[in-house]
């Protein structure tokens, strides 16, 4: 499986297109709950700002993300002229269409705009989530108003625990007569081994057309606990897989800036290293052991605070 095809973007860093959109979008994505996790508000300010003028202009966020501390420090970075340059996406937990319109109203004004380029349902993680979405009175009609009236410009939809409740989620969809713009899953050499999202979801991604955004690339550093892989192998790995942008957390800038040369330098995995990288981490990802967004609830936000659902 070999990655999509590259564009020169902004300072040196390969662009991607997200699938039917047309949209060019850098090929490392900021992710927003990490900007906040350790540092001040000028800190969260200034990785955001780098970033832009580094040429990453796809910036990844989320409603509830650091009690929306994110969403404020992200809007802030955002301001003279920073709005323009980026490709904005967050997320809303909320399934009806009452909260929904409520959650991304607060983050249109916490974002300081006036219209988000992609929103995704976020933590589609039940099976029964799909039809309360898409069911009457849904979040999805809701967002359907929204992007008539230019809140919003692409629908998209995020998970981290099953590649079947993502397929139940597409499924659905379909069924209503509607296609998301893009669809956000874990994609990593570990996940290639286990309920995987790259061997169920991804195809059929590709198939249709829909831009597919990687996470959890190194599984929140969890994956280095099993000392057999590195961080940069990891990048590498999800970055050379038919994505149009691998969402990467930076907490300091000094990551950050590992990230963009990675990106500056990067030179698509071998068939050959690929194979090679999947046997030596084969015992280590067999049971899913270090995917524990996947086995446990440690990462299910809206298993602990149901109401966010509405």
């Amino acid at each position: 499986m070999q990655s999509p095809g590259n564009f020169q973007g902004k300072e040196g860093i390969p662009y991607r297109t997200l699938g039917k959109t047309g949209e060019k979008v850098s090929m490392v994505g900021l992710g927003g709950f990490h900007i906040v996790k350790k540092n001040t508000e000028d800190e969260s300010i200034k990785i955001v700002r780098t970033a832009i003028d580094n040429g990453i202009n796809f910036m990844d966020n989320c409603w509830d993300y650091n009690n929306g501390i994110s969403e404020i420090r992200m809007g802030k970075a955002l301001r003279d002229g920073y709005r323009q340059k980026a490709f904005l996406m967050t997320k809303i937990d909320a399934q009806t269409g009452k909260t929904a319109i409520e959650q991304l109203d607060e983050s249109l004004q916490r974002l300081q705009t006036d219209t988000i380029d992609l929103l995704q349902f976020h933590e589609v993680i039940r099976m029964t989530d799909p039809e309360r979405i898409f069911g009457a009175g849904g979040g999805m009609e809701a967002l359907l108003q929204a992007k008539k009236a230019g809140k919003i410009r692409y629908i998209g939809f995020t998970g981290h625990k099953s590649p079947d409740i993502h397929l139940k989620m597409l499924q659905t969809a379909k069924e209503h007569g509607f296609m998301f713009d893009a669809v956000q899953m874990p994609l990593n050499v570990m996940d290639a081994q286990f309920e995987s999202f790259e061997k169920k979801v991804l195809p059929l991604l590709t198939e249709n057309n829909i831009g597919a955004i990687a996470m959890k690339s190194i599984g929140n550093n969890i994956f280095l606990k099993s000392n057999v892989v590195t961080a940069k192998e990891c990048l590498m790995y999800t970055m050379s897989l038919p994505v149009s942008t691998v969402v990467t957390g930076c907490e300091y800038i000094d990551i950050l800036q590992q990230a963009i040369d990675l990106a500056r330098n990067f030179v698509p995995m071998s068939e050959e290293t690929r194979k090679a990288f999947i046997d030596r981490t084969a015992a280590a990802a067999a049971k899913g052991e270090y995917e524990i967004y996947k086995t446990t609830t440690i990462f299910d936000g809206t298993s602990r605070s149901p109401q966010w659902l509405g």
